[in-house]
C-alpha cells in the first residue's frame, strides 16, 4: 500500500528577522527601523551578560599597564625602553601601550561599563522597590507540587491553627499576605535581602568605578628626594615628577613647607640566611609648617603618612648623600653638599655623580658609595650589609664641559663622552677611595676631594586623591552586598489547612472540627538544600502552638 508524503508546512513569518516588528524604516513593510535598532542596541549594551564581558575586558586591558613602564609612574623607563626598542616602542607608543589608564581606548571600555551597569542596574532597582512594597503572592491551590512540603491532621480547630502558621511565620521574620477574615491558607516571603545585596554590590562596583575616575580626575601626585635636614615647599617647580590629573591646576596645589629632620632605618644584623639584612626599622621625623601656622614635629614610617593640608605624605624609600667638599689647589671650596647615590641592590651599593662646574675645567666623578666595605676577589670593592658599618666612597674623575651644548641632563649621570678621564702618574684611570675624614689629592694640582660625613635622604611621596575615601566605602559595600547575595536564601512558605484533613476528603463528618488538615509548602528560588529542614520545623511548632495533637490512624479505629 503506498503512502502519501506529507506536504511541508512553511512558517507564516518571515525569515529576514530584521523585519520583525517596528514600522517601516526604508526596509519594507515592517522593517525594524532605526529606533527599533536602537532599542535592540540599548538593551544589549545594559544586559548583564554585557556588563560582565565589559568587566572582564577592562581586566584584561589594564594587563599592558603593568607590562610596560608607564609615562605617569616613571617617565625616565620609557625613555629608556624606547631607546632599547626603536623599532617596536615607537608603535607600542602610537597604541597607548605607555599610557594605558589615559588612552582612548581604555577610557572608551570604561564608560561602556559605567553605562551597562547603570542601564542594568536602575531597572532592577525600581522593579526590586516594587517587589518589596507589593503583598507575597497567593497560596497555591495545589500545594503537592512543592518541591518541598509536609502535612499532618490535628484535632484542634482550623482557626487556631491558621493563627499558629501565621504567628510561626513572623516570629522568623517572613512578610506574611494578609488575608480576608475566616481565610484557611497563609503565604509568606522573606530573602528579599538576597536582591539587595546584589544590587548593593552592583551599585557599589559603580561607585568604584567613579570614585576612581574622580581620582584621577582632581588627583596629583608628586616625588621628591629629601635630604636629612633639608627642606622643601610644595609648588610646580618644587618636586623631581608631578603628574597632575586633566582638571587639576597648578596653582590648585596646597601649600606648605616640610622639612626631613631624621630618618632611622634599621637592618636585621643578627638573623642568618635570607633575613640578614633585611630592613627592620623605617621611620622618620619631620617639621611641617602651612601658612602663618606654628611648625609642628610629626613622624612618619611605612604606611603611616603624614597629613597634610588634603595630602599624604608617604616615605616610599631611603639611601645615603655622602658629604663631600672638592677644593681647588689654593684651598678654596669648589664643591660642598651631601650628594645623593642610589642604592642597586639589597647591600645598598649605591650609585652617584658629583659635579664640580666651578672648576675650570669642570670636574665629574662617577662611582658608587658602599656602606660596608668589603674587598671580595673577583669583584673588588663591594658593600656586604646595608648598615653604615664601614662607609667609603669609591670614584673616578673626568674633566671637561660638563654640560654639553647647554644640554639638560640627569643629576644621577655625567656624559662622559666629550669628558677627559683623570690619569695616575702610570697613566692608568684615576681610582679614588674615600672613607670618612679622608682627603685625597687630586692629580696635576687641581685640587683636593674630601669625604666628610654620611647622612641619609628620603624618598616622598606626596599625594592628594579625592576619590580614595570614596572607593574604600564603596568597596566595602560592595563586600556587604556579596556577602548578602550569597548568604541570604529567598523563600516563600505556604500553608493550607482544610478541616477535612489534607487531601481534601470528609473521612469522619461529624468530627470535621476535630480533625484539620494542615500542609506546609515552600518554594526556593534557587537551590536550598535547607528548605525541608524549614518545612518541618514550621510544621511542628505550628502543631504546638495551636493546642491540639497529631491525629493517627489508631485515633480514628
Amino acid at each position: 500500500m503506498a503512502t502519501e508524503t506529507p506536504a511541508r508546512i512553511e512558517p507564516d513569518y518571515p525569515k529576514d528577522r530584521t523585519k520583525l516588528g517596528g514600522r517601516g524604516g526604508g526596509g519594507g513593510k515592517g522593517a525594524i527601523g532605526l529606533v527599533g535598532w536602537l532599542r535592540w542596541t540599548w538593551r544589549q549594551l545594559t544586559s548583564m551578560r554585557t556588563a560582565l564581558a565589559l568587566l572582564l575586558l577592562l581586566a584584561v586591558a589594564a594587563i599592558p599597564g603593568s607590562i610596560f613602564p608607564q609615562r605617569g609612574v616613571d617617565p625616565s623607563r620609557v625613555r629608556t625602553y624606547l631607546e632599547e626598542h626603536p623599532d617596536a616602542g615607537p608603535w607600542l607608543d602610537r597604541v597607548g601601550m605607555f599610557d594605558v589608564y589615559a588612552s582612548p581606548w581604555f577610557a572608551s571600555i570604561y564608560l561602556l561599563l559605567m553605562i551597562s551597569l547603570v542601564g542594568c542596574v536602575l531597572p532592577r532597582l525600581r522593579l526590586h522597590l516594587q517587589a518589596m512594597r507589593a503583598q507575597p503572592p497567593r497560596t497555591p491551590s495545589r500545594l503537592t507540587r512543592m518541591p518541598s512540603r509536609a502535612e499532618a491532621v490535628l484535632d484542634a480547630p482550623a482557626g487556631d491553627v491558621v493563627a499558629a502558621a501565621r504567628a510561626e511565620l513572623v516570629r522568623r521574620r517572613y512578610r506574611v499576605r494578609a488575608e480576608e477574615e475566616g481565610a484557611l491558607v497563609v503565604s509568606a516571603e522573606k530573602g528579599y535581602l538576597k536582591e539587595t545585596g546584589n544590587l548593593l554590590f552592583h551599585l557599589a562596583i559603580l561607585g568604584v568605578i567613579v570614585s576612581v575616575a574622580v581620582g584621577h580626575l582632581f588627583g596629583w601626585r608628586g616625588e621628591i628626594i629629601l635630604k636629612e635636614g633639608e627642606t622643601f615647599t610644595t609648588g610646580a617647580a618644587s618636586f623631581d615628577t608631578l603628574n597632575l590629573g586633566p582638571l587639576v591646576n597648578p596653582d590648585d596645589l596646597p601649600v606648605f613647607s616640610l622639612r626631613l629632620d631624621d630618618l632611622d632605618v634599621q637592618f636585621e644584623h643578627e638573623a642568618q640566611g635570607a633575613q640578614f639584612g633585611q630592613p627592620r626599622v623605617f621611620a622618620g621625623d619631620a617639621t611641617v609648617q602651612r601658612g602663618a601656622d606654628a611648625p609642628e614635629t610629626r613622624a612618619f614610617a611605612v604606611n603611616k603618612p603624614l597629613h597634610v593640608a588634603g595630602t599624604s605624605v608617604f616615605l616610599l624609600g631611603n639611601g645615603y648623600a655622602p658629604v663631600v667638599t672638592v677644593r681647588d689647589a689654593g684651598g678654596k671650596i669648589l664643591f660642598s653638599d651631601a650628594v645623593t647615590f642610589l642604592p642597586q641592590d639589597n647591600n645598598y651599593s649605591s650609585q652617584g655623580v658629583i659635579k664640580v662646574p666651578a672648576a675650570s675645567p669642570g670636574l665629574g666623578f662617577v662611582g658608587g658609595f658602599l656602606p660596608t666595605l668589603e674587598f671580595v676577589e673577583g669583584l673588588g670593592p663591594t658593600s656586604s650589609f646595608p648598615g653604615l658599618v664601614a662607609p667609603a666612597l669609591v670614584l673616578t674623575a673626568f674633566e671637561g664641559d660638563l654640560f654639553p651644548e647647554g644640554r639638560a641632563q640627569s643629576v644621577f649621570s655625567i656624559e662622559t663622552d666629550s669628558m677627559t678621564q683623570l690619569q695616575q702618574e702610570g697613566g692608568e684611570p684615576l681610582r679614588l677611595l674615600l672613607e670618612p675624614g679622608d682627603v685625597l689629592e687630586l692629580p696635576d694640582d687641581r685640587g683636593t676631594i674630601e669625604m666628610e660625613s654620611v647622612i641619609r635622604w628620603g624618598g616622598l611621596l606626596v599625594r592628594h586623591d579625592p576619590g580614595r575615601t570614596p572607593a574604600l566605602l564603596f568597596a566595602g559595600l560592595a563586600l556587604l552586598g556579596l556577602v548578602l547575595t550569597l548568604g541570604v536564601r529567598r523563600r516563600r512558605v505556604f500553608v493550607r489547612v482544610a478541616p477535612a484533613g489534607p487531601s481534601g476528603a470528609q473521612e469522619h463528618p461529624g468530627d470535621a472540627a476535630l480533625h484539620t488538615g494542615v500542609t506546609v509548602a515552600g518554594l526556593p528560588k534557587g537551590t536550598d538544600p535547607g528548605l525541608d529542614d524549614l518545612v518541618d520545623q514550621v510544621l511542628a511548632r505550628t502543631v504546638a502552638a495551636s493546642g491540639g495533637r497529631v491525629v493517627t490512624d489508631k485515633d480514628d479505629t
